[in-house]
C-alpha cells in the first residue's frame, strides 16, 4: 500500500469511528477512594488499637510491630478480595523512571490438596522480585543480586481493576541484599527526613515549642500529547523512541495560539472523563484539565499532596493516562519534544514545606517582611538553588529533556530563581541591611462596573525562570514531562535540609551575642544575600543578554546537555551534600550516575539506529520511486517534444544524496564501540551522534516537502496534529 493509500485509510478509520460517548458517572463523593485502603477504610477494618497504631505510623512515621502488621495484611486481604483481587503486588520504582510490579497469588495449598487464602504481615511488609536485571549502577553483581521490596505504610495500597481482573498493589521501597538504595522511594523518604530535622532546628530556634512533623508537598503539572493509533503505529520513530525523528513543520502549527485552552475535542474529553474516574477511584486528587499550547496536546494537574504521595500517585497517573489512552485509539506521547516546531511537554513540579503547627512555610502571608520564618525558609531556597544549581539540572537531565530545555517554551539550562517584584525588593532590602514596609501587590480594576476588583499578586508570573516564586511554593519548571518527579523533590529537599542547617549554625551564634530575633534573623539572610544573591533574576530567561550575564558576571552555569549536567553527581560538594544528610551515600549516589548515563546513551542510540533504519528502507525507496516517476515523465514528454524543468529532479537528486551521505557517517559513528569512560561515551552521543541524526533529518524534512503525497511512507504532522 503506497504512503498516500496508507494515510487515507487511517484518516477513514479515524474519521468514520463511531466515538465513545460520556456516560452517566456516579458523583465524586459516591467513587473517591473506593479503590484505597485509606485511613478511613482502615478504621472500619482494623481494632481500634490497629488502626491507633497505623495512624501513628501514617502520619509521624513511627514503627510498626509485627504483631499489627498481621492484623493489617489480614484486613487488607478480606478488603482486596472483596473487590475481586486474587493477586498482590509490591510495586515500586527502580532507576528508570519506570513502575515495577512482581504480581503473587493470595493462595495457599494444604496438605489435603485443597486452597486457601492467606496474606500474613511478613508478607506484607517484605517481598523478594530479585529484579536483578534492573539497572544498578555496579551497587550489586549478578552473582550477588538478591533485592527486597519492603512495605511503604505512608503510602496507601490500592487495587488496580484492569480488563484481565484486579490486583492489591503495595508501595513498596526496592533495596539490596545489603540495603542500598536501588529505588527512588527511599532517597525521596530519607530526604524528608532529613529536611524534617533541619527545619525543626531552625523552628525551635525561632522560638517555636509546638512542631510537628515536617513534610514536603508537591503538586505536578503534567503535559502529554494523544496521537491516533492508527497514525502512531505506522511511526517505528513514536513507537520505539517515543518522539518524531522525521517530519517537516506544517503549514499551520501553533503560530495562531489557537489549541491553547480552546474548546476540548469532544474524544479527548471523554478519554479526560473515562480516565479522571480512573484517578478519583484511586484517591488521587485530578484537579485541572485543558489543552495546552500545541495542537494535540493537553494537561492535567493534581491538587497538591505529601510529596511521597504524589510520587507515588504521578507513577499510577502515567500509567493510567497510557492505558487509558490506548482503550480509547490514541497514542499518549510523555516524551519532552515528541514534535519539532512545536512546543515540548514539561511537568512543573510545585513544591512547599510545612507541618499542622506552623502551616505552609513558604506562605509569605500578606507582610512577607514581618514573617521571620518563612524570610528564613525562603532564603535556604534561594541558597540552595544557587549552592546546587548545577544538581537540580542534573536530576532533570535526560536525552528526552534537552530538546526542549532552552527553547522558546521551556526554561533555559541556567538555574535561577524568579521571586517576583515585592519579594526581590524584601530580599534586597535584606542585602543592603534594611527593611522597608512594603506595599501589597493592590487592587486590580478593570473600570468595568460588572467585573468584581480583586486584589492582584505581589509579583506577575515568570514563565521564563525555572525555579519560580508562585506565592505560597516554589515551581521547578524544568521538570520533563516522562520524569518521575521523585529525583527533583529529593534534591530539593535535601539543598533545603543542607540550608537549613547552614542557617541554624549562624542563628545560634548570633542568638549567643544577645541579638533579638528580628535582628539576628536580618544578619544571618543578610549574609547569605551576600554569597548567594546572583541566582535570584526576574528578567526574560530565554535572552541572550541573561544567558550572557548569567555565565559572565553572576557566575552561574550554563548546562545544555545531559553530557554536561549528570558529572554534577561526581562534584565533592554534592557527595558531601548526600553523604552529611543520610539521603545517599557516595556508593548509591556514583551508582546513580551510572544508571542515568546509561539511559542516556541507551536513547540516543535507539534514536541514531532507528534514523538509519528508516531514512534507509522507507525515505530513500520512496525517493526513488519519485524520481523514477519524474524520469519516466520526463522521457515520455519529450518524445512530444515537450520539455520539462530539470530543478525538481536535481533537488530531490541532491537531497537524496546528501541524506544517504549524512547516514553512512551516522553508521560510522554508531559503530563506534570504545570509550574511555561514561562521560566520553555520553559526549560522544551528545556531540557526534545528535548532530548527525539532525543532519539527516534536514534533508529527509526537506524532500517530505519535494516528494509526491501519495509516496511519502510516514504520517505527516498534519495529519498527527490536527486529525483526531
Amino acid at each position: 500500500m503506497s504512503g498516500l493509500n496508507y494515510r487515507k485509510t487511517a484518516i477513514n478509520e479515524i474519521t468514520k469511528r463511531a466515538p465513545k460517548k460520556c456516560g452517566p458517572t456516579d458523583p465524586l463523593k459516591k467513587i473517591w477512594a473506593t479503590d484505597v485502603f485509606s485511613l478511613a477504610a482502615m478504621e472500619e477494618a482494623l481494632s481500634k488499637n490497629a488502626f491507633k497504631a497505623m495512624k501513628k505510623t501514617v502520619q509521624t512515621g513511627s514503627p510498626l510491630d509485627t504483631a499489627t502488621a498481621d492484623v493489617v495484611a489480614a484486613a487488607m486481604k478480606d478488603w482486596a478480595m472483596e473487590k475481586g483481587a486474587k493477586f498482590f503486588s509490591h510495586i515500586f520504582y527502580p532507576m528508570t523512571n519506570i513502575t515495577a510490579e512482581k504480581h503473587d497469588g493470595f493462595i495457599v495449598t494444604n496438605s489435603d490438596g485443597g486452597a486457601i487464602t492467606e496474606f500474613t504481615g511478613s508478607l506484607l511488609i517484605k517481598g523478594e522480585p530479585d529484579g536483578s536485571s534492573f539497572p544498578n549502577g555496579s551497587l550489586r553483581m549478578t552473582n550477588a543480586a538478591r533485592g527486597y521490596t519492603a512495605w511503604d505504610p505512608s503510602s496507601p495500597a490500592y487495587v488496580m481493576h484492569t480488563d484481565n481482573g484486579a490486583t492489591l498493589m503495595i508501595p513498596s521501597v526496592f533495596m539490596s541484599w545489603t540495603g542500598e538504595a536501588l529505588d527512588k522511594k527511599i532517597p525521596l523518604l530519607r530526604s524528608n527526613k532529613a529536611m524534617d530535622k533541619a527545619a525543626q532546628k531552625v523552628l525551635s530556634l525561632m522560638g517555636e515549642t509546638e512542631i510537628a512533623t515536617l513534610n514536603s508537598s508537591c503538586g505536578a503539572e503534567q503535559e502529554y500529547f494523544l496521537v491516533d493509533e492508527h497514525f502512531a503505529n505506522a511511526r517505528p520513530d513514536l513507537v520505539l523512541a517515543g518522539r518524531t525523528l522525521f517530519g517537516a513543520a506544517p503549514a499551520k502549527g501553533q503560530q495562531f495560539d489557537d489549541h491553547y485552552f480552546g474548546a476540548i475535542p469532544a474524544r479527548v474529553q471523554v478519554f479526560m472523563q473515562d480516565f479522571e474516574d480512573k484517578l478519583y477511584r484511586l484517591g488521587i486528587p485530578a484537579k485541572t484539565h485543558h489543552n495546552e499550547v500545541a495542537p494535540g496536546q493537553f494537561e492535567i494537574a493534581p491538587y497538591f499532596e505529601a510529596a511521597n504521595v504524589a510520587a507515588d500517585h504521578q507513577q499510577m497517573m502515567m500509567t493510567l493516562m497510557k492505558s487509558t489512552a490506548k482503550e480509547h485509539g490514541f497514542l499518549c506521547l510523555l516524551h519532552e519534544k515528541p514534535f519539532a516546531g512545536v512546543n515540548g511537554s514539561g511537568k512543573h513540579v510545585n513544591w512547599s514545606v510545612g507541618n499542622s503547627t506552623q502551616g505552609n512555610l513558604l506562605d509569605p502571608g500578606s507582610t512577607p517582611h514581618d514573617n521571620l520564618n518563612f524570610l528564613l525558609f525562603c532564603g535556604a531556597v534561594i541558597r540552595g538553588v544557587h549552592k546546587f544549581g548545577p544538581l537540580l539540572r542534573a536530576v532533570i537531565a535526560s536525552a528526552a529533556n534537552d530538546h526542549r530545555l532552552g527553547a522558546n517554551e521551556a526554561p533555559p539550562a541556567i538555574l535561577s530563581v524568579y521571586l517576583g517584584t515585592q519579594l526581590e525588593s524584601v530580599f534586597n532590602d535584606i542585602k543592603e541591611g534594611k527593611l522597608l514596609e512594603k506595599a501589597k501587590g493592590g487592587l486590580m480594576d478593570l473600570g468595568l462596573s460588572q467585573i468584581l476588583q480583586f486584589e492582584r499578586d505581589p509579583g506577575d508570573r515568570n514563565r521564563t525562570s525555572p525555579f519560580a516564586f508562585t506565592g505560597n511554593r516554589f515551581e521547578f519548571r524544568a521538570v520533563g514531562s516522562s520524569q518521575s518527579v521523585s529525583g527533583p523533590l529529593v534534591a530539593m529537599n535535601t539543598m533545603l535540609a543542607d540550608s537549613l542547617n547552614w542557617i541554624a549554625e549562624k542563628l545560634e551564634v548570633v542568638l549567643a551575642k544577645g541579638e533579638d530575633k528580628t535582628a539576628a534573623v536580618i544578619t544571618v539572610l543578610q549574609e547569605l544575600m551576600e554569597e548567594h544573591g546572583n541566582v535570584i533574576f526576574g528578567g526574560d530567561g530565554y535572552s541572550s543578554e541573561w544567558h550572557r550575564a548569567a555565565v559572565e558576571e553572576r557566575g552561574l552555569k550554563n548546562i545544555p546537555t545531559t553530557a554536561d549536567a549528570l558529572p554534577a553527581f561526581k562534584d565533592p560538594s554534592v557527595v558531601e551534600l548526600f553523604k552529611s544528610t543520610g539521603v545517599l551515600s557516595p556508593a548509591e549516589l556514583a551508582s546513580r550516575f551510572e544508571v542515568y548515563a546509561e539511559q542516556y546513551v541507551l536513547s540516543i542510540e535507539v534514536e541514531a539506529k532507528l534514523v538509519v533504519g528508516m531514512a534507509s528502507t522507507r525515505i530513500y525507496p520512496a525517493t526513488i520511486q519519485y524520481l523514477d516517476s519524474l524520469a519516466s515523465a520526463a522521457t515520455n514528454l519529450s518524445k512530444l517534444n515537450i520539455s520539462i524543468s530539470h530543478n525538481s529532479i536535481d533537488t530531490v537528486v541532491a537531497e537524496t544524496d546528501a541524506m544517504m551521505a549524512a547516514v553512512t557517517k551516522l553508521q560510522a559513528a554508531i559503530d563506534i564501540e570504545e570509550f574511555d569512560s561514561e562521560e566520553a561515551h555520553m559526549d560522544h552521543c551528545a556531540k557526534v551522534l545528535c548532530p548527525l541524526m539532525l543532519e539527516v533529518r534536514t534533508h529527509a524534512d526537506a524532500l517530505e516537502l519535494i516528494v509526491s503525497d501519495d509516496l511519502w511512507p510516514l504520517a505527516k504532522y498534519q495529519e498527527m496534529l490536527f486529525i483526531k
